[in-house]
């Protein structure tokens, strides 16, 4: 069945027998929203700060790594970008809190790894193709990176549906 058409089976204490659509799409969305929030930070933390393969701005051509101009406004636009993944993740506890649901952690999972394959997908096919404003890892193999990405997004998505169904079937 669909993930709103079956209550959970574990609700909060004192909770009615079953669960209303809404709090079960609250869940939901907060599962995909924790998922976007942090594989944004994944992504800012190893791959701009960590491995410091690209910024935010790095493939314009009007904002080099390699000189102090260039890392100073990359930095303030990977704060933006972390401030946004930031505010993604404080959305989705708050939506989970106020769905008030106890629910199987392996469906979180699940839900939290389909927002993160999203992420990757929707920031790597616009930002890494359509806008151009950076890439994976640029150079020879740059292709290979992005789309290296987008297929870690893919894979992520649809195992973390699958994880999450499986999750809610065994509920």
């Amino acid at each position: 069945m669909a993930l709103s058409q079956r209550a959970p089976q574990v609700l909060s204490p004192g909770r009615a027998a079953r669960t209303t659509h809404e709090e079960i799409r609250r869940f939901t969305v907060a599962g995909i929203l924790l998922g976007i929030g942090l594989g944004g930070f994944v992504d800012g933390i190893v791959l701009h700060q960590v491995l410091q393969w690209h910024h935010m701005l790095t493939s314009t051509g009007e904002h080099p790594a390699t000189t102090v101009a260039g890392l100073e406004t990359n930095t303030l636009w990977d704060g933006l970008f972390h401030a946004a993944a930031w505010l993604a993740t404080v959305a989705g506890v708050v939506l989970l809190v106020r769905a008030g649901l106890r629910v199987a952690p392996l469906r979180l999972a699940g839900l939290m790894l389909a927002g993160w394959g999203s992420f990757n997908l929707v920031e790597g096919t616009i930002d890494h193709h359509v806008l151009g404003i950076h890439h994976v890892r640029a150079g020879d193999a740059q292709w290979a990176y992005d789309a290296g990405f987008l297929l870690l997004g893919a894979a992520l998505l649809v195992g973390g549906l699958a994880l999450a169904r499986r999750a809610e079937r065994a509920g």
